[in-house]
């Protein structure tokens, strides 16, 4: 794999849902195309655009939302500020008026039908999710340019160089989980304090910390917001929302005005595992619904798989009182790291290798971030990542009707309660006697995805997507 460097904030990004491959991704491509028409000084003569899905961004886009994020991101709108209650109206007026306004600034025609071509039996070899963007000139030239959404919310224009930040010199090179061995062992340093060194090679220190801190309160209203909305998610398959309901049962309707009422009303509920674990499921619940009702949510390291990491948290911070910015920066450090190692080693894309790819290596971050907050040993945190994962090889990707819903909203719950017991796992296991090694995992998990048949990566081919009937309007 090609190697990279990585911050936290590659890893933990801010965006819409209901997915970072799929909705984010198409999002970033299409600013970065009107951002480079800007560039050459051809904005102002662009008189119409067409939009071409390939792969399993057109099998699964209208159900992901790739067309709705795609529009957005031409029409100068950003994930990280959009307000998600105008997406309806913004969408509504694109199609009224039959206009775009690119970049905010220059209008074109835009027909829907014409315009957005989904090519459902073409992929392209790079990677399966494309989408190439032709601008028609007034000058009677065109442009066309092929973006690859790869999993994450990371973006790669096809035939550009030097993809990537501009390389720093990192105090510690990481590939590996056997370089963060090698580091912890010569400086004795945790996980999270040698990711904090590396983060000082691109920004001064309070700036990561006041970043991530900034990342845990956009997780923390997404959390709050889905366990207070109720209704059905959008899309046609009619899902309930489950999380309000299960809060309002588990609290006994308590009276509480903000997040950290809130808290201290779960508290009271008790220890017991069962009422643990009702409330890991609903953390889990919440931010996924909002994920699928197109809210915003951090990418972790998908969306997809967003409601792991968050609902792991929440359990640390409530059930093992790590509510402190210091105790939630460690956790989210550590968590990044692992995201990192296996977006290097392997892949974060359903697209490429399945849901092993998205809730797997949440779960493994979880687990890991889990078991150094709770005083693990670096050996101890890889091997309960390395636990995690093993238990989520050769997961299939095979969303019904396309939509982010089934099973992926309870499957976030299955990752989050598998990151707490790998962690508990970890944590009374002694490294030493360990079979299976962290890398040994990722390289695993690479070889499954590349043997995974194409149907179980996110095309809704194959799986659960159909052998459930179901009848979806069409658009």
């Amino acid at each position: 794999m090609q190697k990279e460097q990585l911050s936290v904030f590659d890893i933990f990004k801010i965006g819409i849902g209901p997915s970072s491959s799929h909705t984010l991704g198409p999002w970033r491509a299409a600013q970065q195309f009107v951002q480079g028409l800007q560039q050459k000084d051809l904005l102002d003569k662009v008189a119409q655009i067409k939009i071409l899905l390939y792969g399993s961004l057109a099998k699964t886009g209208k159900g992901h939302g790739t067309d709705v994020a795609i529009l957005l991101g031409l029409n100068g709108h950003d994930p990280v500020t959009f307000d998600v209650n105008q997406i309806d109206t913004e969408i509504e007026s694109i199609n009224q008026q039959h206009k775009l306004t690119l970049g905010g600034v220059q209008s074109v025609s835009f027909f829907y039908e014409d315009d957005v071509l989904f090519l459902f039996a073409e992929s392209l070899p790079f990677h399966p999710n494309a989408v190439t963007f032709q601008a028609f000139l007034s000058t009677g030239k065109a442009i066309s340019e092929t973006y690859y959404s790869i999993g994450g919310g990371f973006v790669v224009k096809e035939g550009a160089s030097n993809q990537q930040k501009l390389e720093v010199d990192l105090p510690f090179p990481i590939d590996t989980a056997n370089d963060i061995l090698h580091w912890c062992r010569k400086t004795g340093l945790k996980i999270s304090e040698v990711v904090l060194e590396n983060e000082q090679a691109w920004r001064p220190e309070e700036e990561t910390r006041s970043g991530i801190l900034n990342i845990f309160k956009v997780i923390k209203e997404c959390m709050y917001r889905g366990c207070h909305t109720t209704g059905y998610l959008p899309g046609g398959l009619n899902v309930a929302r489950r999380a309000s309901a299960l809060n309002r049962r588990l609290t006994k309707e308590a009276t509480y005005n903000n997040f950290d009422e809130w808290m201290n009303v779960i508290r009271q509920t008790g220890n017991s595992f069962q009422n643990i674990l009702d409330w890991v499921s609903c953390f889990a619940l919440a931010v996924n619904e909002e994920n699928a009702s197109f809210g915003r949510v951090v990418t972790a390291p998908t969306n997809g798989a967003a409601g792991v990491i968050p609902a792991v948290l929440q359990y640390y911070i409530v059930f093992c009182d790590g509510y402190s910015d210091e105790r939630i920066l460690q956790f989210l450090l550590t968590a990044s790291e692992i995201g990192c190692i296996f977006k290097k080693g392997a892949t974060i894309s359903a697209a490429m290798g399945g849901c092993q790819a998205e809730i797997g290596v949440s779960s493994a971050m979880a687990a890991a971030a889990l078991t150094e907050c709770l005083g693990g040993s670096q050996r101890q945190v890889l091997m309960a990542a390395e636990i995690a994962m093993e238990h989520h090889l050769g997961l299939t990707c095979d969303p019904i009707g396309g939509l982010v819903q089934v099973p992926c909203i309870e499957r976030n719950t299955m990752g989050a309660i598998k990151a707490i017991t790998a962690s508990q796992l970890a944590l009374q296991s002694n490294p030493d006697k360990a079979k299976v090694s962290l890398d040994a995992v990722v390289r695993t998990m690479w070889e499954t995805a590349l043997d995974m048949n194409s149907k179980y990566k996110e095309t809704s081919d194959g799986g659960l997507a159909t052998n459930i009937p179901i009848s979806l309007p069409e658009c």
